[in-house]
């Protein structure tokens, strides 16, 4: 019986064996296996993947356009939006990009049409644009170069050119903007980028590859014919160091643009409470601007209780390290200039003092002072006066650039430049300033 019992078994196990065999040969894994070769879900069939996947790459596209620029997108294929600061262009339907000649051809079009774009954020600076390579649009009846490569996901076409060598304008002009224009594409989009500067990519290596999956696409290197079922050319651009987040298809804020800013440089510290002791970094000038009695104002800095990080240029160009050092910062400190874009860095309930030199009100509010308080970070101001100005000794204090600045803006921006800009250093009252940091201390709770 125990024999009878083991053959049953043995029988028993063949013949499920056998139905699971033919079940896996059955259409059900078949479909599957196939859905892993082709790397795509076949489900429900190769219509409905089709539309699922257009409908992904669309959506994106279609929100970074309103009212009839939007309709036109969607009747067209193709919208274009301009403004004072930079030109936006979505195409939804298929796309060639010529790397040879720059050229973006665009189908579905009766009539032929062209038309050139710079895609950077500073179509009001005439001297900026000068360094932007102009892009082709083609579309219409012509007859583009075939697909080199064929990607599933659009594309992002935008120049790193322009102003970009000053950290002011490289977050301003294009980080911001890349943000705000992309961040919605979660990733899933390839960056072409114009006037390819190789330092440029580097130092902005972690923030391109949290925004894009995908390895960036040089025209210079890559004279190919890339072809993208969508793409847009340029970028958005709200405001200095700003983002309005009434007008981003995300509804990102500059408060979402730092976090994103943790993320990609993998920052621990969120908000200022979470630092022991007051660090504060003072950003060193060594050109213009710069502050003449440094040791003397360091001194007083440590003897109100702050560890205090001396920034030259030299250690700011590695921002990738730089970025950690001001995560860890209570107080940030600085002449008014580009270095103080460093504050994006900060972390929220910080304290950022802007040292506004003779003759920069306007430029140091509009440019640092009024967005600061937009990221969560507390912002203060120590304006100085004439005697703390080396114009003082060069000019005598009746001459206008001391009695009267306004008339020398007057004059031009390039005079005004060339005197208050970059003709001026400053000696601090170490005094007076304390007060301001001393203002500062409490506002970050010591």
């Amino acid at each position: 019986m125990g024999k009878e019992h083991k053959n049953l078994a043995l029988a028993a196990t063949i013949i499920c064996l056998v139905v699971a065999l033919l079940h896996t040969l059955s259409s059900p894994f078949e479909s599957w296996k196939l859905r892993l070769t082709n790397g795509r879900d076949t489900v429900h069939g190769e219509d409905t993947y089709a539309e699922v996947k257009e409908e992904e790459q669309i959506q994106p596209l279609r929100r970074l356009v309103r009212g009839e620029e939007r309709i036109q997108l969607e009747t067209t294929g193709f919208s274009c939006h301009s403004d004072l600061h930079t030109d936006l262009c979505v195409a939804n339907k298929p796309v060639r990009i010529d790397n040879n000649g720059l050229s973006v051809y665009i189908t579905g079009f009766e009539a032929k049409d062209e038309q050139k774009i710079r895609p950077y954020a500073r179509n009001d600076d005439p001297t900026a644009m000068e360094r932007v390579t102009a892009l082709q649009i083609i579309h219409g009846n012509s007859t583009p170069p075939p697909c080199h490569y064929t990607h599933n996901d659009p594309a992002m076409i935008f120049s790193s050119g322009g102003f970009t060598g000053n950290l002011f304008h490289e977050i301003n002009e294009v980080i911001i903007p890349l943000f705000l224009t992309s961040r919605h594409f979660q990733s899933h989009l390839h960056f072409v980028i114009t006037d390819f500067k190789p330092w440029w990519v580097s130092k902005y290596n972690k923030i391109i590859s949290y925004l894009s999956h995908y390895k960036v696409i040089n025209p210079a290197a890559d004279t190919d014919v890339h072809c993208f079922p969508g793409a847009v050319i340029g970028l958005m651009y709200h405001d200095n160091l700003a983002i309005n987040r009434t007008e981003i298809p995300g509804g990102y804020s500059m408060f979402d643009f730092r976090h994103f800013l943790r993320q990609s440089y993998n920052l621990k510290i969120k908000h200022v409470s979470e630092i022991e002791k007051p660090v504060l970094v003072l950003i060193s000038r060594r050109k213009s601007r710069k502050f003449l009695n440094e040791i003397e104002m360091v001194e007083m800095m440590e003897e109100l209780g702050f560890q205090v990080i001396t920034a030259k240029p030299n250690r700011m160009s590695n921002l990738d390290k730089f970025a950690e050092v001001l995560n860890y910062c209570s107080v940030m400190i600085g002449a008014h200039g580009a270095g103080l874009t460093n504050e994006v860095f900060l972390p929220d309930g910080a304290v950022m003092v802007q040292v506004v030199p003779l003759g920069l009100e306007w430029a140091s509010a509009n440019y640092y002072g009024d967005p600061t308080t937009k990221m969560g970070i507390n912002y203060l101001e120590y304006k100085i006066e004439a005697e703390e100005s080396s114009l003082l000794d060069q000019y005598g204090p009746d001459h206008p650039v001391i009695a009267d600045p306004k008339s020398i803006f007057l004059q031009g921006y390039d005079a005004a430049r060339s005197v208050y800009v970059d003709g001026q250093n400053m000696k601090i009252n170490v005094v007076r300033f304390k007060e301001t940091l001393v203002q500062a201390m409490k506002l970050v709770g010591r």
